[in-house]
């Protein structure tokens, strides 16, 4: 197995700055639990005060992130208790010890975290970008589990179609070669802080410089905390291969789209088609932001989170 990154901060406590309140330390409460056999890396962040509109929200992140990634809108939700896995084989969460790491997989996964944590059917579930697909299929695959459904940024339609269909499987290659080479080259292409921050810079919308500086930030810290390059490799070839519409149909419960106006990866058009598609569905678009909503616009994103749960009680 590849070493997982050591700059992958096992607390998950972010000090009090102008990214994060003062509050989110207290918050803030680092576990494991045994899933399947192996050792799952969690956060819960309790609410500061709980409310008659408290929910717990289990949170499942992007491909190659952490929970790193969902905090800042963890962080404007402070009346939530919010649940943050590490998905198995990112963050400080061991790989699958035989199983291919695909959607479907990882929905089992779902299933077994919520069983060691006694979640119940009235959690909310969350999913970020390809946390949005395996979020969608687990709530497709079993009804009446969590309530409702919550999308940031989520993967509309094939991934490997469309204009940018090309750059996708460009992105195959890529890490089909990285996973052929010998570890320590493979490693170092994977874990490139050019090609890293090239991707970092292609994402980021904000003109602001100290927000753009904490993206990078984050990035570079926490990207390339991943266990190895075959469960790396199975995990990019399930977010490359599945999407949300493909199983719109089977989400009868109420699913709430958070979108950016200039998402490149996720763009606004298959939004709107993604919506249509859902039987109960509504959309709300965050201007001037693109796939990074978690990290760039978590205030309106929150706002939208609160509104919604609001509309629907458990």
């Amino acid at each position: 197995m590849d070493n997982v990154d050591t700059a992958h901060s096992p607390q998950g406590v972010q000090a009090p700055s102008e990214f994060f309140s003062e509050s989110l330390p207290g918050r803030t409460h680092a576990s494991d639990v045994e899933v399947d056999g192996r050792k799952v890396a969690y956060w819960t962040y309790e609410p500061v005060t709980r409310t008659p509109m408290t929910r717990t929200i289990l949170v499942i992140h992007g491909f190659r992130g952490d929970h790193h990634g969902l905090l800042r809108v963890a962080d404007q939700l402070p009346e939530m208790r919010i649940i943050m896995p590490d998905l198995p084989a990112f963050g400080s969460s061991e790989p699958f010890v035989q199983d291919e790491h695909t959607v479907e997989r990882y929905g089992k996964f779902i299933s077994g975290f919520m069983a060691a944590l006694d979640l119940n059917d009235e959690t909310v579930l969350l999913g970020h970008s390809f946390g949005s697909i395996v979020a969608s299929h687990f709530a497709a695959t079993n009804p009446g589990a969590i309530y409702p459904l919550i999308l940031i940024n989520p993967i509309a339609a094939p991934a490997l179609e469309g204009p940018k269909g090309i750059m996708t499987k460009l992105a195959v290659l890529y890490y089909q070669a990285s996973a052929k080479l010998p570890r320590k080259f493979g490693l170092a292409v994977l874990r490139n802080r050019v090609i890293v921050r090239i991707m970092s810079i292609t994402m980021a919308k904000t003109k602001d410089k100290a927000l753009r500086r904490f993206i990078h930030g984050q990035h570079d810290a926490y990207f390339s905390a991943f266990a190895d390059r075959k469960s790396l490799l199975e995990s990019f070839r399930a977010s490359v291969s599945g999407n949300v519409a493909e199983v719109a149909g089977q989400l009868t419960l109420p699913v709430l789209l958070i979108a950016g106006e200039k998402d490149e990866i996720a763009t606004l058009p298959n939004q709107h088609k993604l919506m249509k598609r859902l039987p109960d569905a509504q959309l709300e678009v965050i201007p001037d932001v693109g796939h990074l909503i978690h990290y760039e616009t978590p205030v309106p994103a929150a706002e939208a989170i609160r509104t919604f749960l609001k509309e629907h009680p458990a």
